[in-house]
Order: structure tokens, then sequence, then C-alpha cells
């Protein structure tokens, strides 16, 4: 038997196809990676005593999934104004953990259920306004959104998300916006999986 971080996990067995656990909280990333390491290699499935994480493949309950990305590979230039929301394309990979962000179609796909941290970041300048929109689905979840005046402007938002597994998750140029980038990276979107669910 096993003893992890204050007794929060007490590792029952390790056998067959099964890492079984007793837990007085929600496993937190420091006591998966340190499960992963006992199990990830004997197990299959997931099962605790209080039913967190119960049922799960192993190579689920452990997923990594980190992504970063900028919106121009190479040169200078704008994107938009357009008279409708359209899905920015995110080129330039930086990270890409997991393999959820598709560099094509500029859209994050959840591998499996659980709450990702998103946070997108937007440049541009002259006196049109710079707006881009995350959605879940087909769902707006939130804008970041600046007016320049005159010169450069950028917005920054960030948000929180339980997803299923297959949901999709994108930023979207909003109306009549136009943004920039260039080899300074600028304009981003990035995000990871906080926790499996």
């Amino acid at each position: 038997m096993k003893k992890l971080k204050d007794h929060l996990f007490t590792i029952k067995h390790v056998s067959g196809t099964c890492l079984v656990f007793e837990t007085t909280a929600s496993p937190n990333l420091f006591l998966k990676y340190s499960l992963s390491k006992i199990a990830i290699n004997n197990c299959s499935h997931v099962c605790s005593s209080n039913n967190v994480g119960a049922g799960e493949r192993v190579e689920d309950f452990f997923k990594q999934v980190a992504f970063s990305a900028s919106l121009l590979d190479q040169g200078d230039g704008y994107t938009g104004p357009f008279n409708a929301h359209t899905t920015l394309i995110f080129k330039y990979v930086v990270t890409n953990i997991g393999n959820a962000y598709n560099k094509h179609t500029g859209i994050f796909t959840a591998p499996v259920r659980g709450v990702y941290h998103f946070l997108w970041t937007i440049y541009g300048h002259g006196e049109i306004p710079v707006g881009a929109v995350l959605f879940r689905n087909e769902e707006h979840i939130s804008l970041a959104y600046e007016r320049p005046r005159s010169g450069a402007g950028s917005a920054s938002n960030a948000a929180s998300l339980l997803l299923e597994a297959g949901d999709q998750v994108s930023v979207r140029l909003y109306t009549q916006s136009r943004i920039a980038d260039s080899q300074n990276r600028q304009t981003t979107f990035s995000g990871h999986l906080i926790f499996t669910m």
C-alpha cells in the first residue's frame, strides 16, 4: 500500500487491468502524475472507492493536452473585416501536446470530458475595431474587443469550460473587425486540459 500527498490517496492495489485507490478529494495534477508513475504501464482502467475517475481508461485519466498557436506562420498581414463571424485559423503552432488542435481548421477538439482553460489575444492597428469571440461548438462564450483610437490596440480574454469528448472550441473574428499578426506572434490562441471528469 502506498500513500501519497497527505493521505488524500491510498493505492489499494495495482493488479490485472485496474488501478484501485481510495481518496477523500478529487485528484489534482500532482496526484494524477504520481499515480501515473505507478499505474500507467500496468492498468487499463481506473477504479476508486468513491467513484472519482471510476471506469475511465487509464490513458484518459492521465491525459495530457496543451496547445498554443499564433495566427500567421510567416510574414505580416491582416485578416478581415468580414460581414459575419469567421473562424480564425492559427497556423503557427508552438505546442500541440495531444494533437487536439487542428492548424488547418483552427478548431480544438476535446479528446476527453473535462475542464479546459483557453486564452486568446488579438492585435490590430488603425481605427478599425479589433475583436474575436470564443465559441464552444456553436455557442458564443466570450468576446475580446478593443477599438483603437489611433495606433495599435490589443485585447485578451480567457475562459475555463467543461467540455464533453468531441466538443469543439474555436476563435472567430468578430463581425466588421480586423486583426493583424507578424513574426512577433501578437495574435494567439492557447488552451490546456486542467482535469478530467
